[in-house]
């Protein structure tokens, strides 16, 4: 398992930065669009990570952050089950960078986001932060070789899955 951060920088006209991840051959978020984010690397806490990984693919320097939860997604046996620290981000300071290895970043009304093609658990988070919800701990379940989710628990409480 690893550790993660994923961040939706939201600008004044109510927009998140996303990412659209079209640039690596080999990635599997091929195609979908995310948030900013990515691994920790050694000795990193998640607020360390957060304002790397934002600085590095997006030219920007977090100043106003705030931690909305945890999501854990299951791989079942891929060996890429991973522990991501969630954030939204209302400040910062420098030049948007549009010019991300990882793929093109895009300004996108909050209410469009999930017409995207997301992943299938990213729904369920987004739709908690719409919501302003308290902190959550959320696990993301998803069958191997595949991109369906099988199971989603809320703060101990399974979800139903469409």
């Amino acid at each position: 398992m690893y550790n993660s951060t994923l961040c939706y920088l939201e600008n004044d006209r109510g927009e998140y930065l996303m990412l659209h991840r079209v640039k690596k051959q080999v990635d599997i978020n091929k195609g979908k669009w995310i948030g900013i984010g990515g691994k920790f690397e050694a000795g990193e806490s998640p607020d360390e990570c957060l304002r790397r990984e934002v600085r590095e693919e997006t030219g920007l320097t977090l100043t106003e952050f705030q931690f909305r939860g945890v999501v854990t997604f299951l791989c079942n046996d891929s060996g890429s089950d991973q522990l991501m620290y969630l954030f939204t981000a209302t400040g910062w300071t420098g030049e948007l960078n549009l010019d991300c290895n990882e793929g093109e970043l895009v300004w996108v009304p909050r209410e469009k986001v999930l017409d995207l093609p997301i992943w299938e658990g990213d729904e369920i988070f987004l739709k908690l932060l719409a919501e302003d919800a308290p902190p959550f701990l959320l696990t993301l379940d998803y069958r191997s070789g595949d991109e369906r989710l099988v199971r989603a628990v809320l703060d101990g409480r399974s979800l139903p899955i469409d």
